[in-house]
Order: C-alpha cells, then structure tokens, then sequence
C-alpha cells in the first residue's frame, strides 16, 4: 500500500488521478489491505518521456545545499530510517483553478437582538473519470492482503509483532561459529553448526529489536528451556504461560558448500522473524540444523538475496563471535553529491 500511494502521485499514474481516488490505508500489520484498490496508468508518449528526462536532469544537478530548511529536515529523518533516500516526484501536474470565494455581506452582518447565520456549506463533488478516459486504460492494481499460511506472525501477540516487523533500515549482524555452536534469533529461529572443517559467518538479517544470542551446542536446549519468554530471548514474552501455548521448535537439517570468505552461500529463511546469510570457506562443506516455530515453514534460498552482506561489518568484538555492526551510509537518490563525508 505505501508503495501504491507512491505511485498513485508520480508519472506512473494518470495526472487527474490522485482528486479522483483515496489513498490506501497504510498498516505496519501485514495483509490489511480490506478492498481492491487501482489507478489508472499513464499513456508514455515520446513528448512525456522527454519532459520527465528534462525534469531528472534539472532535479539531478540539486545537492543538499539547495533544499529548504524542511526539506533537510525530512531528508535526516529518512536517513535514519533507510540507506536509500529519495523521494518520487511528478512531471505531469493537472493545473488547479483558484477557488471562487463567494462573499455575501448580508450573512456577515447582524444585530445584537438575533444570533449570527451561519451559511451553508456547499458539499465538494468529488471528480470521477469518464468513459473515455478510461475505456482503453491499463490499470495498476493494490489487492487486498491475503494471510499468510505457516508464517510465524500469526502464532504472535500484537505486542511481539510489533517488536519482528522492522520499522527501520536493518543493521545486519554477523557472527563466526566454529562447528558445535549454535545461534538463536529470540526464540522464534535457531541454527546449529554441526560439522565443518572450518569456522564460518552467519549474518542475521532481521528486526533490529530482536536479540541474537550465541551459546554452544551442549547448553542451548538449557538456554532456551530457561530464558524462551524471558527477556535474553525477548519474543515471544509472557514467561512460562506464554510459552505453553507457544509451539515448540522443530528441526531440518542443511547441507551447504562454501563459495568463498566474502559471498554468501545461501540464506536461511526463518518463516517472517528474519533470516541468516552463511558465509563458508570455498568448497568448505557445511552441516546445519535449523529450526522454527511448529507450523511454520523453513526456507533454504540458494542464491542468497544480499551475497555479499558479511563484509558489512566492523572489527571483531574481543573474547566474542560477534563483530562491530557497520550501517551502510545513507544513499540519497535524486541529489548530486556534494563531496562531503
């Protein structure tokens, strides 16, 4: 839907659109999108294509220096919420007429012996397309969300949802494990190394509000026993009654081979909590156990989505697996650099 709302006030969509159609409804909740919502998308003729290259190109040559006071403003604030940084703009915009401010001075005036007329109000038409306007348009459509089966947001709380959706951009964290140690995301993922001849790099891509936490193969059944619903795992939370209605972690087992030190081998998706990229030495072969909440499902994606994301890291934290999270910097997509650091 925010991406919907984007479109529906850029040159995708027909200029008139936005006064004739509702914004969606934007929840951090996913699968709320109650009715099938669409706009009508922009004919790309050779005279628009060339006027929005005009307006790049103008709009290219900016740099921070040239925005307002508010415009800064906006832009620090979503450097603190994302790495890319931009905002869509509009090339083709339907001129509006000024309003018509029709004064009466007999309903301005009144004595002291009679209340003051208030003048009613005339109800704004909303604008509809017409026939024509419509008849041969190809349309981009919004649909309403559909729950998601075995996904692990529908065995949580409003509370502990809230806390696995990201509402910012996520920092990965990477971790080296040697074979016999394990890591948990929470309580909602966990992923054993098993055997391997050398250690490797787990990069955990989730919610930053979610702890990850390194123990070793022999104790972790006892930490997650101990601390599932307590505050080291933090979700699901509620203690001990919470954690009897919650399903219990079931395994699978993954055998994957090491492409190199620097790219990611595969991804372990932990249902919606998040997942973790795996990074082993060439031709290093890996054994895993991963595991998820029962009733949800468990997905290996081989090639990874970010390959690369284990090297977006600090130095190495002393007597630690954990290394020195690194956010990338803000890319500001539609301003010229200035050449400040």
């Amino acid at each position: 839907s925010t991406l919907f709302n984007a479109l529906l006030r850029s040159d995708y969509c027909k200029s008139r659109a936005p006064d004739a159609i509702d914004r969606a409804t934007v929840s951090p909740w996913p699968g709320t999108t109650l009715n099938l919502l669409k706009f009508p998308v922009i004919n790309p003729t050779c005279d628009r294509i060339f006027r929005r290259q005009e307006r790049l190109k103008e709009e290219a040559t900016k740099t921070e220096d040239d925005l307002s006071s508010e415009e800064k403003k906006c832009l620090n604030n979503l450097k603190k919420q994302g790495y890319l940084v931009g905002e869509v703009g509009r090339t083709f915009q339907r001129q509006k007429s000024s309003p018509v401010v029709e004064f009466d001075p007999d309903m301005l005036s009144y004595s002291i012996d009679e209340d003051p007329k208030h003048s009613p109000r005339k109800r704004e038409e909303r604008e509809e397309f017409t026939y024509n306007e419509v008849k041969d348009a190809r349309w981009c459509y919004d649909t309403p969300g559909i729950v998601k089966e075995n996904c692990v947001l529908n065995v949580l709380t409003e509370k502990e949802v809230k806390l696995v959706l990201p509402t910012q951009a996520i920092i990965p964290r990477t971790f080296i494990l040697k074979p016999g140690m394990v890591l948990f995301l929470a309580a909602l993922g966990r992923v054993d190394y098993l055997q391997g001849e050398k250690p490797a790099w787990f990069s955990v891509v989730a919610s930053n509000l979610l702890p990850v936490h390194i123990s070793t193969l022999s104790n972790a059944d006892a930490i997650y026993e101990k601390h599932a619903g307590q505050q080291l795992l933090k979700v699901p939370m509620g203690g001990e009654e919470r954690m009897k209605e919650f399903p219990p972690l079931v395994p699978q087992d993954i055998t994957l081979k090491g492409i190199g030190t620097t790219e990611a081998v595969a991804d372990i998706k932990l249902s919606s909590a998040g997942w973790v990229a795996v990074t082993a030495h060439a031709e290093e072969k890996l054994l895993l156990r991963a595991y998820t909440p029962r009733g949800t499902t468990l997905v290996v994606r081989e090639p990874p989505l970010l390959p690369y994301i284990s090297t977006i890291r600090g130095a190495r934290i002393a007597g630690s697996a954990a290394y020195r999270t690194k956010k990338p910097p803000s890319l500001v997509e539609n301003l010229k650099t200035t050449g400040r650091k």
